[in-house]
């Protein structure tokens, strides 16, 4: 009898085993979903210690470090349940009823599906674990109380799934899941107000974001997607580049670290929908700059930008960007443009697109009159049109490398 008793416990402890161990599939599923939402990219600050957090993100209220995601049970997740897990994902509230900050996008992630919140938790549970214990945020009085959040979330915060429109296509849909929710998009590219919440009727219209400008991803003509075509966009995505543009910045490690990972069908998908959505709000109105600011740019430009990026403008495609019709460029925020300009570019390396192309950083070489000169001619020529740029707005820049 108690052979048979014993036999039976044993059974049942495999099977529980056999319960709780995710299927590869999911796992693998799982990791598909992690790159999609480049949870690396903020919950990784040492490479050999991936998703153990511990990365500082600047916010205009203070910084918070991002927390351990590694199956550790005592600093990271391994000690949750899947509804701790779901319920962090999708509602930002913690294992022990605390709010989380929106700096960790659970607004977009509140549309994401249960069964594709716990295959996450499935890859992350595969993991090593890592004993890293997160560090508290550094935030300004008094954005450092988490009740506070109580309030954020009932004016800002609206929970649900996301909708499929039925008179849309299942591309488009996928396309708006990845880019409304897990892709998080609208966390760089929407404007926020004063409380750091999403100006919902701009969406996806630019904002500044570390020093650079995420551009819009709108239908607008001059400084949105309106000339780009889905191909334009899936190239992009895929490689870092295309012949319209080329990434910098934080997007080239978002490239880099996920859309570069991603799925064909789930790239296009992307860009089918990005493809759709009109302008969110006007583009502004542009005064062309005087002849002779346009008469010192080009003489700065003659002497040290010609040479790759051609008389007129049209550069190497895919090497070195052109710059007539560049949305980024005519944005009405420069911040990215001064950024390359002082600092230099490099750019991003993809299996698909593995050849590099480089450009020197001069803010040593130029003045800050002369690179809001150069600034303003390549704004504003070859059919460009973009803002007037100031000196002490490339002072400015200079102060936030």
């Amino acid at each position: 009898m108690r052979t048979i008793l014993a036999g039976i416990a044993l059974c049942s402890a495999v099977a529980s085993a056999a319960i709780a161990e995710p299927a590869p599939e999911l796992i693998a599923y799982g990791k598909a979903l992690v790159e999609a939402g480049d949870c690396a990219g903020c919950h990784t600050a040492d490479p050999a210690k991936p998703f153990a957090g511990g990365k500082r993100i600047d916010t205009p209220f203070g910084a918070i470090y991002a927390p351990n995601l590694t199956p550790d049970r005592d600093t990271g997740i391994g000690a949750w349940a899947d509804a701790d897990f779901t319920r962090a994902l999708r509602y930002g509230i913690a294992p022990d009823g605390s709010n989380y900050y929106p700096a960790f996008p659970y607004p977009y992630f509140t549309k994401m599906t249960k069964d594709d919140t716990l295959a996450i938790r499935a890859y992350l549970g595969s993991l090593a674990p890592i004993a890293s214990r997160n560090k508290p945020p550094e935030l300004r009085w008094p954005f450092g109380y988490r009740g506070l959040m109580r309030i954020w979330n009932a004016l800002y915060f609206k929970p649900g799934l996301f909708e499929p429109d039925q008179s849309q296509s299942a591309a488009w849909n996928r396309g708006g899941y990845l880019v409304t929710g897990l892709g998080h998009c609208g966390a760089c590219h929407t404007p926020k107000n004063y409380f750091g919440a999403d100006k919902q009727a701009q969406a996806l219209s630019g904002n500044e974001v570390g020093g650079w400008y995420a551009p819009r991803l709108d239908g607008a003509t001059r400084t949105g997607l309106k000339s780009w075509s889905e191909a334009d966009i899936a190239e992009y995505l895929q490689s870092g580049r295309n012949a319209r543009s080329h990434a910098g910045g934080p997007m080239a490690e978002v490239i880099v670290g996920s859309t570069a990972k991603m799925s064909d069908a789930d790239v296009r998908s992307i860009a089918i929908y990005l493809k759709s959505l009109p302008p969110a709000r006007r583009e502004s109105i542009v005064t062309p700059p005087e002849a002779a600011e346009m008469t010192a740019g080009q003489a700065v430009y003659a002497k040290l930008c010609v040479a790759c990026h051609e008389t007129d403008g049209t550069g190497s495609p895919r090497i070195y960007p052109p710059l007539p019709g560049n949305a980024l460029l005519q944005s009405v925020n420069p911040s990215s443009t001064l950024r390359i300009i002082l600092d230099g570019a490099h750019t991003v390396t993809t299996p698909r697109a593995p050849n590099i192309g480089e450009m020197p950083a001069y803010a040593k070489q130029l003045s800050d009159a002369e690179i809001a000169a150069v600034t303003n001619y390549i704004r504003n020529s070859w059919g460009n049109a973009g803002p007037l740029v100031t000196p002490a707005q490339v002072a400015k820049a200079r102060k936030e490398k």
